[in-house]
């Protein structure tokens, strides 16, 4: 004879419960958010970080909505900061390494 009837809950991810009769997801989304701590380190798949991927989807979405016109940093930066946490010379060091281009030694 079964107990599974007096089994407690499975727990998955910080406490998220599902039950033994229900698919995984029935119940309840079980995904965590990013750990912001892992924001810097590049993704093996590519070598992008978290913050690089993010300015370079929003910077598709924009061109999209804008009909493939030029994009507004300060609208770039207004999307962005909406998903990651960055300061402005973040974004303009993202955006110069992307397109090849060196910093210049201002003073």
């Amino acid at each position: 004879m079964s107990s599974d009837r007096h089994r407690p809950p499975l727990r998955l991810l910080r406490g998220a419960r599902v039950s033994r009769d229900e698919p995984l997801g029935a119940s309840e989304d079980v995904r965590e958010a990013p750990d912001p701590r892992l924001d810097g380190l590049p993704d093996v798949r590519d070598g992008l970080t978290r913050a690089e991927r993010v300015v370079l989807w929003q910077l598709h979405e924009l061109q999209k909505e804008r009909g493939d016109r030029n994009v507004p940093t300060a609208m770039l930066y207004g999307r962005v900061v909406e998903h990651v946490d960055m300061s402005v010379d973040q974004l303009t060091r993202i955006l110069q390494r992307m397109m090849g281009k060196l910093p210049t030694g201002g003073g």
